[in-house]
């Protein structure tokens, strides 16, 4: 029955997405999941943004997950992966479509024209090479590139610097838990999660909830999602120029 249950999660979102290609709906909300069970399932799975990509046939390097809480919308450059992964596929065009993806979701929350600040890899953004150098050839390149396009950006700056700053709309983070960490610091379990790049509005809660299924704990985080996306507009087209 878990099985069923778990291939049913993915089969539910494959449905979604194509009641809103018919437009019968403009949105989707993704439920409580859990990588595991699905993975367990014979489904690779990693998130929804990843799941998103592979049903919309888009690649899955143009499709991250922007977390929304406590005051902060960081978007993930990187998200579930081993952490030499994820910092092997980092380049500068990478950070360019989170980049991208980070202002398209924000402009979709209502903010024009939103200031982007860019997490350094490195403690400091390497200090001038001190503590490494990529930096310099990875996320320094893309913000003077998305800056000729249109994007008002900043960085890369250390994210502990970058975060106490409050003219900031939203962050690019490098990988999972620099921005996931500071997000569930603030809000805990009341922080939606939206997947951009795809073209389909798609917003989840921000955490499983397998331990405390059916035992009449759960919390209103879907509740909290559901008003997120009811916020959306539409997804607006990549700036001319860009990579």
């Amino acid at each position: 029955m878990k099985t069923i249950a778990h291939r049913a999660t993915v089969a539910y979102v494959e449905a979604a997405i194509g009641l809103v290609r018919q437009g019968v709906t403009n949105a989707i909300v993704g439920c409580p999941h859990n990588e595991t069970a699905v993975n367990a399932a014979g489904i690779p799975f990693s998130g929804y943004p990843s799941l998103i990509a592979r049903l919309t046939g888009t690649p899955e390097e143009k499709v991250f997950m922007m977390l929304v809480g406590g005051g902060l919308l960081i978007l993930h450059a990187t998200l579930h992966e081993r952490i030499d992964h994820a910092l092997a596929r980092l380049t500068p065009v990478l950070i360019e479509e989170a980049e991208l993806a980070c202002a398209a979701t924000l402009e979709r929350l209502g903010i024009a024209k939103p200031l982007i600040g860019v997490f350094g890899i490195n403690p400091h953004a390497g200090e001038n090479g001190m503590f490494g150098d990529d930096d310099d050839y990875i996320t320094a390149p893309a913000v003077p590139r998305l800056r000729k396009a249109g994007l008002e950006a900043e960085g890369p700056v250390g994210a502990d610097i970058m975060l106490s700053r409050n003219d900031i709309d939203g962050f690019v983070a490098i990988y999972h838990d620099q921005g996931l960490i500071p997000i569930k610091l603030l809000a805990g379990r009341e922080a939606p999660a939206l997947s951009g790049g795809a073209g389909v509005l798609f917003s989840s809660v921000g955490h499983g909830a397998l331990d405390i299924a059916g035992q009449n704990k759960a919390d209103p985080a879907v509740l909290r999602t559901l008003r997120l996306v009811g916020n959306l507009r539409a997804e607006r087209p990549q700036v001319a120029g860009a990579a």
